[in-house]
């Protein structure tokens, strides 16, 4: 089984900042992703810079391969110490796993992070080390399909500290929170937001501390091929088509000319839904042995709008889509469920756009800038053009 590494996160910024004291930085090479999250000291401007360059740092060394002890030590006296206070002016969380599930994690002052397997949060088996007088603690990753790392700054379990709850929200219930509502079916993202939007609740949505989340989940890879436009050479369609439908994974096919192509090759009937969930999206069709049948460029409109606000880290609206419409289904197919994807885009003109405001430009820009979209959020894109 191949297995693939996702992660996403939320950040909520303290009410009345404009930007956001921690900082979540990701990089994934060699079958290896490394996550961190720093959480600069305070808010506002300062904490943000202390935290862009701590997790920036880490990040760049650990991905590269340097040795833990050098990572830690480097970040540790590069960080100053507040004078008032006596503590560093950033704390972290770093993961670093490969797509086996062997890794490991350390932490230096920020809540510990939550190991979700099975279904059920627990501890990590950490052990405690120092560094320089700093007390840094690691803990060894053996990771399966489906499990989860979570890490969290300090605005979590300070949630509804005053307001909801006398002393904030406590781990264990943070634990039993996710242990209850996190479904095998969601990704990384959507757990993110899932806590993040629980945090913001409890602050009634007035955060009185930076509070982030990022989560990292081990998976099954699930490729999506998605078809949009029929190819310029008509004498092409069976040999396009044939790579198509031969690709692994789930198939979805975007326009009226692709469908009846997609439709022919397989000797099939389209068929059309006869309701409107979304009054601006047009209806879906079914063919047999394809996953989902959409209309064109305006169902991909939605879609990218739809992405722009899945991508945002401080956009709560939950990450799946529970709309019956063409856009939100094949927004949860390459948002949620698919890790690779890849477009095969036909380069022929529609005559049936002719005199309208749709031209083929129009059709590749939308496809150019959803590409980028997916790759923010993690997933291996590739485009093919015919």
């Amino acid at each position: 089984m191949e297995l693939y590494l996702e992660n996403g996160y939320t950040s909520l910024n303290k009410k009345g900042e404009e930007l956001c004291g921690d900082k979540v930085e990701a990089v994934s090479a060699g079958g290896y992703t490394t996550v961190v999250l720093a959480d600069g000291l305070g808010s506002g401007v300062k904490a943000n810079i202390l935290a862009t360059l701590t997790s920036k740092i880490l990040c760049t060394m650990v991905s590269s391969g340097i040795e833990l002890e050098e990572c830690i030590s480097t970040i540790i006296q590069t960080l100053p110490v507040c004078k008032v206070r006596g503590v560093a002016y950033a704390t972290f969380s770093v993961v670093y796993v490969h797509t086996s599930g062997r890794g490991y994690l350390f932490e230096f002052d920020n809540p510990a992070a939550i190991y979700l397997h099975e279904g059920q949060c627990v501890d990590f088996n950490r052990t405690e080390h120092n560094y320089f007088g700093k007390t840094v603690y690691i803990s060894e990753l053996n990771l399966v399909k489906d499990d989860c790392i979570i890490l969290m700054s300090d605005g979590v379990i300070h949630a509804g500290i005053g307001k909801v709850l006398n002393l904030g929200w406590l781990r264990e219930d943070v634990m039993e929170y996710l242990s209850r509502t996190i479904k095998r079916s969601m990704s990384a993202r959507c757990i993110a937001c899932l806590l993040g939007g629980a945090c913001n609740d409890l602050y009634i949505d007035e955060p009185g501390d930076d509070t982030t989340v990022a989560v990292i989940k081990i998976r099954e890879v699930a490729p999506v091929s998605v078809m949009v436009g029929p190819p310029v050479d008509k004498t092409q369609d069976d040999f396009y088509i044939g790579k198509f439908l031969t690709d692994k994974g789930k198939k979805v096919v975007c326009g009226g000319t692709s469908s009846q192509i997609v439709a022919r090759h397989l000797h099939q009937e389209i068929s059309s839904a006869l309701d409107f969930p979304d009054k601006d999206v047009p209806p879906i069709g079914y063919i047999k042995g394809v996953d989902l049948t959409t209309e064109g460029v305006l169902t991909l409109r939605k879609l990218l709008a739809l992405s722009e606000k899945y991508k945002s880290a401080t956009d709560l609206t939950p990450k799946y889509f529970t709309k019956r419409d063409g856009a939100s289904m094949l927004a949860n197919i390459l948002f949620e469920e698919a890790t690779h994807i890849r477009f095969f885009v036909g380069q022929s003109i529609n005559s049936a756009h002719q005199g309208l405001p749709i031209d083929i430009t129009m059709k590749l820009k939308l496809v150019e800038t959803l590409t980028k979209n997916l790759k923010e959020t993690g997933k291996i894109v590739e485009v093919h053009y015919d």
